[in-house]
């Protein structure tokens, strides 16, 4: 075809020629991306913000595009001298704490912690080197030597070992003060139990802290380093870490960025997979996404802003999915007021940073959120 083109070019009219070329060129097809209308959830930001500290950033993601990134920074004039006398008091640099906020600041996620936690001991699982069955006196006599060496890998992950932890206050306080995992395994050993593992829900430190020391016995190096080998560098999180103190904190103790979080998020939404490198198996994410605390489970301590939410491996659950039925819709919101969550029913990621100590009416906060943004992307 392209040579009679040619040919009849040589002996026809530029008019002629140039309409048959048409005919004669492969269609093109232009592929225009979806425009999603976010102003309802600028005016929810806007409309919300002292409820988030007066500094919240929003990002979410689609298909591993970016479809919103947004800051929103109103801090009263009350707030900046709070602020300014903490930063008297502990030696800090007033003007990094009085900073707006941006896709790119860094900040103490807490609980947020617990997602990348349980998807780093997961990726033990991935290569054969731990099963979630397996008892955790097998890699920690002391827990043994304390009768709680029958408590198992999953019940870590899912706060459901049964052992009496202290509140957040206190085990934060004790993990600063202890100077070795080790150290760390001796206290959590010396703990009572409240309660039959399996069958004892306690949000609580506790647990990841032993998965943590596991996975360290396993492989002979710090969980700090785990993390950013097998987590934070294949997703491109630059950003994010555990303070890298002596001791790791796994379920409270990361740092990190909505830029770096929704990294994550993509790679969990995207069934284990980042840019084409796969850093979880789909069967080890979709087991994170079941719900362990069945209807047999007593709760001894649920944070307020968790609702009616169940939990599976370091988040929560969203919807009432039981049993071997995965959830649609994840979370693992942390103390000082950030969201991350997944929703597979939209297939969307997003991640709500914010540093705010108040905990009261999170969970409608964080629902009324989540319902524009299902409403807007789900269309």
């Amino acid at each position: 075809m392209a040579q009679l083109t040619a040919l009849f070019c040589r002996i026809s009219s530029p008019v002629l020629c140039f309409m048959l070329m048409l005919q004669a060129a492969p269609a093109q097809t232009n592929k225009v991306a979806k425009q999603y209308n976010f102003s309802k959830v600028d005016e929810w930001l806007k409309d919300n913000l002292g409820r988030l500290g007066r500094r919240a950033v929003l990002v979410v993601s689609k298909d591993g595009k970016l479809l919103y990134s947004k800051a929103e920074n109103d801090m009263s004039p009350r707030q900046k001298a709070a602020t300014k006398f903490i930063a008297k008091q502990q030696g800090k640099d007033e003007e990094i704490l009085l900073q707006d906020f941006s896709s790119t600041t860094r900040l103490r996620i807490a609980s947020c912690s617990k997602w990348l936690s349980a998807a780093l001991v997961m990726t033990f699982v991935d290569d054969g080197s731990l099963k979630l069955n397996d008892s955790i006196g097998k890699f920690l006599p002391v827990m043994t030597k304390n009768g709680k060496g029958n408590i198992s890998i999953w019940q870590c992950l899912s706060h459901l070992t049964g052992i009496k932890a202290g509140n957040f206050k206190e085990t934060n306080q004790a993990t600063r003060d202890i100077k070795s995992m080790n150290e760390a395994m001796e206290l959590i050993a010396m703990q009572l139990m409240e309660g039959p593992p399996g069958k004892t829900f306690h949000y609580s430190n506790a647990g990841l802290q032993i998965a943590a020391a596991v996975i360290e016995k396993i492989s002979g190096r710090s969980f700090e380093e785990l993390f950013q080998e097998r987590i934070a560098k294949p997703c491109n999180m630059v950003n994010t870490d555990f303070g890298k103190g002596k001791v790791a904190m796994p379920a409270g103790g990361g740092w990190s960025t909505a830029e770096d979080y929704i990294k994550f998020l993509n790679m969990i939404l995207n069934e284990g997979v980042y840019n084409g490198k796969r850093v979880l198996s789909s069967n080890s994410v979709a087991e994170m996404q079941k719900n362990r605390v069945v209807r047999d489970v007593k709760i001894i301590q649920s944070p307020a802003e968790a609702g009616s939410w169940g939990y599976g491996f370091g988040e929560w659950v969203m919807d009432d999915a039981t049993g071997e039925k995965r959830s649609a819709a994840v979370t693992s919101p942390g103390l000082f007021g950030s969201f991350p969550w997944i929703d597979r029913t939209h297939d969307y990621a997003a991640f709500l940073l914010t540093f705010n100590i108040n905990s009261r009416g999170r969970n409608e906060l964080y629902t009324d959120l989540k319902r524009i943004i299902d409403g807007i992307v789900g269309k």
